[in-house]
């Protein structure tokens, strides 16, 4: 789970920081989810999964079909 977050961090060239900055927290908190070493609270999931147009089960590694759920009217 947590390559695939770094590898859509990557993929978007953007640096921890810019991703800190989006998810309000410094570069260090951010590595902290990129290196498995905190979980990833659901809010940050959530955003993440907005931010790179993705599911949740895809950050997760539960599906490896990065296309986001169709969203309920």
């Amino acid at each position: 789970m947590y390559s695939r977050i770094r590898n859509l961090r990557e993929d978007k060239d953007m640096t921890q920081k810019q991703i800190g900055d989006i998810l309000n927290m410094s570069q260090t908190g951010y590595n902290q989810y990129e290196i498995g070493k905190n979980d990833i609270p659901t809010r940050v999931l959530i955003t993440l999964a907005k931010f790179y147009n993705t599911s949740i089960d895809y950050l997760l590694e539960l599906t490896d079909d990065p296309k986001p759920y169709p969203r309920k009217k």
